[in-house]
């Protein structure tokens, strides 16, 4: 019987592959020492009592009812989720989720709250093992296909498997990588970001431009680097998509030579650092997804000393990343952004995977 148990998962950082994942492009991506926690203890009930103690919000939920196939509250999604798992609740408990991750800022506070909720679920009520694979499987389909939302995989996947990897999207094949990161400094923006409306504005124009690219040159293929012309092929398109093929071309391509580099046995910082400000410079310049004050923010890390800097997630606000391997550098970083007044600012190392403690 399980009177207590914890349940712990990290935020993410995409460091290649930003408005990749839902055109089923890959994406390299790393969890940070940032967690969100579902603490639950038994009661004497056939209730749920939630307690969001960083929003200070509190309601039930009775184990006994059926979800509602229009629920939007995640947690009680995941609940009728679990049911095709064989996962059902059969006694109430007492439940604080607490976080360390910012809120609505970029690093999937969201992706991991789901994560830590199925895992506490799973190895509550369960028989299953859990693997990193199922955790990913569930909370995506928890977070994306049960309500139409139009995100990727990237999320799900870097925090149930808690490593930086590299996601092949298109086959949901993970490869783990074990490479020492630098410092990586977090500016979180005091704009929250419109995460849905952003990303459907951009898949909707990235999928249009790749289709009519496509029925233009039928021998295009966008995994197939070789059959790029991209002059001719942005010739055929109206001005106001090219940017958004022009964005996906160019990340795609960004994120194979980054993917090159954490193949090697040694992580060429330096090699990382340059196609990372690439990337950034089709996320602003192309897609358009930062504000004046992630502009600022990037400006004032580059300035100071920075590698690479790139902002993180949907865009319209949320947060950046800035890389550093020198401790000096990255506390200048961070001065400077507590002195322009920005939301939040902390030097993150690579995370781990989500944790379950019992009866502690």
């Amino acid at each position: 019987m399980i009177d207590k148990i914890v349940s712990r998962a990290p935020a993410r950082v995409c460091l290649f592959g930003d408005h990749q994942d839902y055109l089923s492009l890959p994406i390299i991506a790393t969890t940070i020492d940032r967690t969100i926690e579902v603490s639950a203890i038994r009661n004497n009930s056939r209730y749920f009592k939630i307690f969001k103690k960083d929003l200070g919000e509190q309601y039930d939920i009775n184990i006994d009812n059926e979800i509602n196939s229009n629920e939007t509250d995640f947690l009680k999604i995941a609940i009728r989720v679990l049911r095709d798992y064989n996962c059902i609740p059969d006694k109430g408990y007492d439940i604080i989720i607490s976080s360390t991750i910012p809120i609505n800022s970029g690093l999937s506070s969201s992706s991991a709250l789901i994560i830590a909720w199925i895992n506490f679920l799973l190895n509550t009520f369960s028989t299953y093992k859990v693997s990193a694979e199922l955790l990913a499987e569930i909370s995506y389909r928890v977070e994306v296909i049960e309500i139409g939302n139009s995100g990727g995989k990237m999320d799900q996947y870097t925090i149930s498997f808690g490593k930086t990897i590299f996601l092949d999207t298109l086959k949901d094949k993970v490869t783990p990588y074990d490479h020492d990161l630098c410092d990586m400094i977090i500016g979180v923006s005091n704009q929250q970001k419109d995460t849905e409306g952003l990303l459907k504005k951009l898949k909707t124009n990235a999928l249009i431009s790749i289709d009519l690219v496509k029925k233009k040159f039928p021998k295009f293929d966008i995994y197939n680097p070789l059959s790029y012309d991209l002059e001719k092929f942005l010739i055929e398109l109206d001005e106001e998509l090219r940017p958004y093929f022009r964005a996906a071309i160019g990340n795609y391509m960004i994120t194979l030579n980054a993917q090159n580099e954490f193949n090697k046995s040694f992580l060429n910082i330096e090699k990382i650092s340059k196609l990372m400000s690439e990337h950034h410079s089709f996320l602003k310049n192309d897609l358009k997804i930062t504000t004046p004050e992630i502009d600022l923010m990037i400006d004032i890390a580059d300035k100071n000393g920075s590698l690479a800097s790139k902002i993180v997630g949907s865009g319209g606000g949320g947060s950046i990343v800035c890389l550093s391997n020198n401790k000096e550098t990255s506390a200048k970083i961070l001065k400077k952004f507590n002195e322009i007044g920005v939301k939040e600012a902390f030097i993150a190392k690579r995370g781990s995977g989500p944790k379950i403690i019992i009866n502690e």
